[in-house]
């Protein structure tokens, strides 16, 4: 499996599995699949849910903890101080682990500088043994690095052909902190996998034009979190360090990029009221 350095020093794995929209009660079969075929990365979040499953599944797995690299998120509802303690210990409840690999704070909005500093804490104490952020731009992510002390480990941002993030990445790169693909398969949209330039550079390296999106992403020193609930294609998905996309073929799928997110716009005013206002608990 290879492996990225963060910034702390903290070793991660270049890819994982997400579980984002899998039902709670497919969660730990799906997860058990998962770490079978070979993924030793799982990417959870409070608001998604099945943290317990996934829990359950790494318990049950046989596996040594040290051996698993865990990540889950903060929601924004906990963004309060004290409420971001409390959120936490539910969340290593739900697991059932003592420590955690790498907690995020979901998204870029309400009173997330409460929320850092309490993450900040909880690093400190050795709780948790890297802390990051998802889905924050570029000046929200530097201006919460410049005014506290721990620099994020991860931005975890939607990142894909459609759009690729290059001045994130650029970014991201330039200051240390790795960059994490959500959504590395577009959720499927604008027929990602039928995309004619995706399916010729598959055809000519006999790979599937999944392995391919997340080859090229790898060769862009972006982690990934690719999801399925087919045993077969999660052990596809991992097969992607054995082939190299050339320059050329980089230079093809750079082309297909948008420059917008065909999934939603964080930028839109009811988006961001949805989401800064949506609650997970009472």
């Amino acid at each position: 499996m290879k492996e990225v350095r963060l910034n702390n020093g903290v070793i991660m794995p270049a890819i994982g599995f997400g579980v984002f929209q899998i039902p709670e009660n497919e969660t730990e079969r799906v997860v058990t699949d998962a770490l079978e075929a070979g993924y030793r990365m799982i990417d959870t979040a409070a608001a998604y849910f099945n943290e317990r499953p996934v829990g359950d599944a790494i318990r049950h797995s046989g596996l040594k903890r040290e051996d698993l690299f865990v990540t889950t998120k903060l929601w924004v509802q906990d963004y309060e101080y004290e409420d971001t303690l409390r959120a936490f210990d539910n969340s290593m409840k739900q697991l059932g682990l003592d420590y955690l690999d790498l907690y995020l704070l979901h998204k870029p909005y309400g009173n997330y500088y409460a929320a850092w500093r309490a993450a900040e804490k909880l690093y400190k104490e050795g709780r948790v043994r890297a802390i990051g952020v998802t889905s924050f731009g570029n000046e929200r992510l530097q201006d919460l690095f410049l005014h506290n002390e721990v620099k994020p480990a991860v931005n975890q941002i939607e990142t894909h052909p459609f759009f690729q993030q290059k001045e994130a990445n650029v970014f991201l790169q330039q200051e240390g902190i790795q960059h994490e693909a959500w959504a590395p398969f577009a959720e499927g949209k604008n027929g990602i996998f039928q995309h004619p330039v995706l399916k010729t550079i598959a055809e000519k390296h006999g790979r599937t034009v999944g392995q391919v999106i997340l080859r090229w992403l790898n060769q862009r020193g972006v982690v990934v979190i690719p999801k399925s609930v087919r045993k077969e294609r999660m052990m596809e998905n991992l097969n992607i360090f054995n082939f190299t996309l050339t320059d050329e073929e980089m230079k093809d799928i750079t082309g297909l990029d948008t420059g917008k997110s065909p999934i939603y716009n964080d930028m839109d005013l009811p988006t961001v009221r949805g989401i800064g206002t949506h609650k997970i608990h009472d």
